[in-house]
């Protein structure tokens, strides 16, 4: 990557403003796997209008654009379940893939999940998007279980995330 310059996001709750680019990234990002999958992933279909209303989708902004508006690099949409923080999405958009993205948004998800007293990070995805189930077992994720679905099968995972001391 010689004489690109690094480049920098902010992670913050996403705002009404956000839908659109939310959408874009999240369709970008599910798009390849389409195919490989037999059919749209389930985040490519999602009520963003919803879930942005109900304050559980953050995006990783570009910090090096002027305002308005920071392009959005990655998307992140959890939910709190008992004593787990559950990752029900994860999106980069291709331009900004293999540049820190989605590993600042899995570290985001599991420093709420310590500030928020949660033992475990969750989350599944298709048995067929091999390439992000060997990416979360690399970040210390564990698989734990599948359940069928109609295009094969979910294979869940996750992650202990010990209180800071």
């Amino acid at each position: 990557m010689t004489g690109e310059q690094a480049v920098e996001y902010r992670i913050r709750l996403a705002t009404t403003a956000d839908q659109q680019a939310v959408e874009e990234v999240t369709r970008a990002a599910y798009q390849p796997w389409v195919q490989v999958v037999g059919g749209r992933p389930a985040p490519m279909d999602a009520d963003f209008a919803t879930l942005i209303a109900d304050e559980r989708v953050h995006v990783a902004a570009h910090e090096g654009v002027p305002e308005p508006p920071r392009p959005v690099a990655g998307v992140l949409v959890q939910a709190i379940e008992d004593s787990a923080l559950l990752i029900e999405n994860i999106a980069v958009h291709p331009a900004h893939q293999r540049r820190g993205v989605g590993l600042a948004l899995v570290t985001f998800a599991e420093a709420t999940a310590r500030e928020r007293g949660l033992t475990v990070v969750r989350l599944f995805t298709h048995e067929r998007m091999v390439t992000n189930i060997a990416w979360y077992e690399q970040l210390g994720f564990v698989v734990t279980g599948t359940e069928p679905i109609a295009s094969g099968r979910l294979v869940h995972l996750h992650k202990a995330t010990p209180p800071t001391r």
